[in-house]
């Protein structure tokens, strides 16, 4: 079943933010858009790679008016820990939410019931709430800063010029695609 369209459900998560303990809720989500990076653990060897890249592209997200959350089975005082003790993580700017019960990972449809985390999921959620994009990938699979930021552009520019659609490759500043009524026409 396609969690297209879903609104994200109530939630309330701590989450480990600048050096503090923070509540984020699905509340925290409405009025900006959002991106949520489910990732297995910390203390790992793929996950430091892929936090380091979303730190590294931060500010282009917030200047777009998107906030990034990374999501992890950990406590949040686990999160702390890790940026105590790793130069790569201490990077981060952005909130590291513990979902340590699954709840979150569970609602997202990534949690790996026999081994407690997540699969590498990634969710586009727009202002009012509801995932625009997603994808899932095997943990062995690591995720493109780059490459999110570009789906998180082309969902916002979609929702602006509803009827237009991004084809591949799309950045701001290329031609949208619109649907013909002469093609339509000729099926």
């Amino acid at each position: 079943m396609s969690l297209i369209n879903k609104k994200v459900d109530d939630f309330k998560v701590n989450a480990y933010h600048n050096d503090d303990f923070i509540e984020i809720t699905n509340d925290s989500l409405k009025g900006h858009w959002s991106v949520l990076v489910f990732y297995p653990a910390d203390f790992t060897f793929v996950c430091p790679t892929e936090l380091e890249d979303l730190a590294n592209n931060y500010e282009k997200f917030k200047e777009i008016g998107c906030e990034v959350y990374s999501v992890s089975t950990d406590t949040h005082f686990v999160h702390k820990a890790w940026a105590d003790t790793s130069d790569t993580i201490k990077k981060i700017k952005y909130p590291m939410l513990a979902d340590p019960s699954g709840k979150l990972c569970k609602m997202f449809d990534v949690f790996i019931e026999e081994e407690g985390v997540a699969h590498r999921g990634t969710f586009i959620i727009n202002p009012e709430c509801e995932i625009k994009a997603y994808e899932i990938n095997d943990n062995s699979i690591g995720r493109d800063a780059d490459e999110l930021l570009r789906k998180v552009m082309a969902s916002q520019f979609v929702a602006k010029y509803g009827g237009k659609a991004c084809p591949a490759k799309w950045k701001p500043g290329k031609e949208a695609l619109s649907p013909s009524i002469n093609l339509v026409g000729k099926l």
